[in-house]
C-alpha cells in the first residue's frame, strides 16, 4: 500500500471540515469508504475527493462543521449567532464584513445556511459550546481578533405577542449564554437585535448573580428591568451600549418593521444612532419610503404560497388593495370577525390586503393566520414565499430550504437586509475612525422613550417612584 495515496482520519477531517470523531463514525457506518490498518483507518484520496459533502450536510443538517472560508486580509470578521436565514449576515456583508461562523439550532435554517454558504462554519445549540469551541469552528485561535459578534436571540421570550417570561423562558436563558460568550470572546463590537417587547420586559431570572442581587423585588417587576440587566452585563464586560427602536422602512426596506438594535463598543465610546436613508414623506432631504409595488416588480409568475380557507375568501373578494375588515359593512364586519369583533384594540391585522404604494406591514411567520393576514393587493391569496423574500430583501437566488411553512417562518423571522446594512455601515465607520453625525431630531419609530438615553430616564423615574413608595410605606407604618 502506497501511503502517499491515503489520508489519515485527521487529514480527511481537515479536508472535509468534519471532526475526526465524525469521520470515524462515517467509516464505521460505511458512509465513507476507507481501509482498516490495525487499529487505525486510512482513506484513499479519491474517496475524499468524490465525497459529496454538501449533499451530506443537507441530508444531515444537525452536523456541526468547521469553517473552510478563506479569511480575507484586512476584512473585519463577524461571528453570527441565531443566524436563521441569514438576513442580518447579508446586510453586514454588504457593509464589508466577512462571516466566518453561523450558530443556528433550527434544522430548516441550518439547511438554508449550508445551501447558500457551503464553506461556512456551522454550530447548533449555543449552550453546548465554549468560547474556545466557537473560535475553533470559526477557524480562529485565541490570538485572533474578532471584530464583531452579531445576532438576534430568540424573541418569543420578549415579544408583546407572547407571555413575555423574559429570562425565565428557556429561550431567555439562551440570551444569557450569548452574553456570556461575548464576555469570554470580547469582540471589538457587538450587535443584538430583538423585538420592541425587549424594551419593556420584566427581569425574571430566579438565581441571583453579581448584578441581579441588587435588584429589589419591586424593580424586578418594573417594565424594562430585563434590558437594564442586559445593559449592565455588557457594561460590566467593558462595552459602551447604544440602542434604539428602528423602523426598517427608514433604511430602504419595503416593510414597516420595528426592531430594537443594541450596538456595543469595547473601546468605551458609544456608537451613534443609525443614519436613515429614507423617510415617510421624504423630509430631511431623504428619499421617500420604498413601496411593496417596487419590491415585487419584475417577478415571474411562479410562486409558492399557502391558501386562505374558502370561508375567508368571501370577504377578501370584497376588499381592494390597502383595505381591511373595517372597509366591510358593519354586518359583514361582525360576520367576518365573529367574537373577535367585540375585542379591544385596532384589530388591523384581520382581513388585510397589502397596499401597492406603501411598504408592507411587518412580515409574520405565517401570512394566513386570522389576526395577522397578509393578502396580496389584488390576488385572492396570501403573499407568496417569493414575495416574502423580496420584502425582506433576500436576493432572488438565495435558497430558503424546508417546507413552505418552514420558508415563511425563516423569512418572517429575518432582519431586513437594508436595516442590517445600516448597522454594518455604522460599525464599519467606527472601525475606520470615521465620525458619523446622525440626523438631528429624526424620529426613528412611532413610539416614545425608545432610545437608550430617554429609556434610561424612564427607568430611573420608575425606580425613583418605587423608592418613594417604599419610604411612604415606612412613614405610614
Amino acid at each position: 500500500m502506497n501511503e502517499e495515496n491515503f489520508y489519515s482520519v485527521e487529514e480527511a477531517a481537515g479536508e472535509l471540515g468534519f471532526s475526526p470523531q465524525y469521520v470515524r463514525k462515517l467509516l464505521r457506518e460505511e458512509k465513507l469508504a476507507g481501509l482498516r490498518v490495525g487499529k487505525t483507518w486510512v482513506i484513499p484520496y479519491e474517496n475524499i475527493e468524490g465525497f459529496d459533502k454538501e449533499t451530506h450536510f443537507l441530508d444531515n443538517a444537525e452536523i456541526d462543521r468547521k469553517s473552510r472560508v478563506k479569511i480575507k486580509k484586512d476584512v473585519p470578521k463577524v461571528l453570527s449567532f441565531f443566524s436563521g436565514a441569514m438576513g442580518l449576515d447579508l446586510g453586514l456583508e454588504k457593509a464589508g464584513f466577512q462571516t466566518l461562523l453561523a450558530c443556528e439550532i433550527d434544522k430548516a435554517s441550518r439547511k438554508t445556511i449550508v445551501a447558500n454558504k457551503p464553506d461556512l462554519g456551522v454550530i447548533g445549540d449555543i449552550r453546548n459550546y465554549s468560547a474556545q469551541d466557537v473560535l475553533a469552528f470559526a477557524g480562529l485561535s485565541k490570538r485572533d481578533t474578532v471584530e464583531l459578534m452579531a445576532g438576534g436571540p430568540p424573541c418569543q421570550a420578549f415579544s408583546t405577542a407572547g407571555k413575555r417570561k423574559g429570562f425565565e423562558d428557556e429561550r431567555g436563558n439562551v440570551f444569557l449564554k450569548y452574553l456570556a460568550l461575548i464576555g469570554e470572546i470580547r469582540p471589538k463590537y457587538v450587535v443584538i437585535e430583538n423585538v420592541r417587547g425587549l424594551l419593556s420586559t420584566k427581569f425574571s431570572l430566579e438565581v441571583d448573580d453579581d448584578i441581579s442581587k441588587d435588584f429589589t423585588p419591586e424593580f424586578r417587576e418594573t417594565p424594562g428591568s430585563a434590558l437594564f440587566y442586559i445593559k449592565r452585563r455588557l457594561e460590566q464586560y467593558g462595552y459602551a451600549v447604544t440602542f434604539n427602536l428602528y423602523n426598517s422602512a427608514n433604511f430602504g426596506s419595503p416593510q414597516i418593521r420595528e426592531r430594537v438594535v443594541l450596538m456595543c463598543s469595547l473601546d468605551g465610546k458609544k456608537l451613534p444612532y443609525l443614519n436613515p436613508t429614507h423617510s415617510e414623506i421624504g423630509d430631511h432631504g431623504l428619499k421617500k419610503w420604498n413601496t411593496f409595488k417596487k419590491a415585487v416588480s419584475g417577478m415571474g409568475d411562479g410562486c409558492d404560497f399557502v391558501k386562505f380557507p374558502e370561508k375567508r375568501l368571501k370577504y377578501y373578494r370584497l376588499l381592494k388593495e390597502g383595505q381591511n375588515w373595517k372597509n366591510l359593512s358593519e354586518d359583514l364586519q361582525k360576520e367576518a370577525l365573529g367574537k373577535s369583533y367585540f375585542l379591544g384594540g385596532g384589530k388591523t391585522g384581520f382581513f388585510r390586503r397589502i397596499a401597492w404604494d406603501r411598504p408592507a406591514p411587518t412580515l409574520v411567520t405565517h401570512p394566513a393566520m386570522p389576526a395577522t393576514d397578509l393578502a396580496h393587493p389584488v390576488h385572492d391569496r396570501p403573499l407568496s414565499v417569493q414575495e416574502y423574500k423580496r420584502v425582506q430583501e433576500f436576493p432572488d437566488h438565495w435558497k430558503i430550504m424546508g417546507s413552505v411553512l418552514d420558508q415563511y417562518r425563516q423569512i418572517g423571522n429575518a432582519v431586513p437586509v437594508s436595516l442590517a446594512k445600516a448597522v454594518g455601515d455604522c460599525i464599519m465607520s467606527a472601525l475606520k475612525g470615521t465620525v458619523v453625525i446622525p440626523i438631528k431630531n429624526f424620529r426613528y419609530s412611532r413610539y416614545h422613550n425608545t432610545s437608550d438615553g430617554l429609556w434610561m430616564e424612564e427607568i430611573n423615574r420608575l425606580n425613583h417612584n418605587i423608592n418613594l413608595d417604599k419610604r411612604q410605606q415606612v412613614l405610614n407604618f
